[in-house]
């Protein structure tokens, strides 16, 4: 099974290759405000995840746990969003839904 790092890595890159057909420049201002809170979501998510797993004591592991839970939930509830204007697909979506709901179930 993959570390919890490469989990995030793979929610990340998928949210990137999405993000990455359309052209950002073009799209209304909250769309594209809604896709690049999503991308930066995902960095976030993936970086505390990584702080988690290399967290020096028990004590800074459960805050960095927390911390990282609430950044995925958040990113769910973004990706939601993003699909209501048609740029994730709801094969992406219950891909996504289902990959960040296993990295908050891991996260102890």
């Amino acid at each position: 099974m993959a570390s919890l790092v490469d989990q995030a890595k793979s929610v990340e890159s998928r949210i990137g290759v999405v993000i990455a057909s359309f052209d950002l420049d073009d799209m209304p201002v909250k769309e594209r405000d809604l896709l690049t809170a999503c991308k930066q979501t995902a960095i976030d998510a993936r970086l505390d995840i990584r702080d988690y797993e290399y967290a020096d004591t028990r004590a800074d592991q459960i805050e960095l746990a927390k911390e990282a839970r609430m950044r995925l939930k958040t990113l769910h509830n973004l990706l939601v969003k993003a699909s209501e204007y048609n740029v994730f697909g709801a094969v992406d979506i219950a891909h996504l839904s289902a990959q960040i709901e296993q990295l908050i179930a891991t996260i102890q």
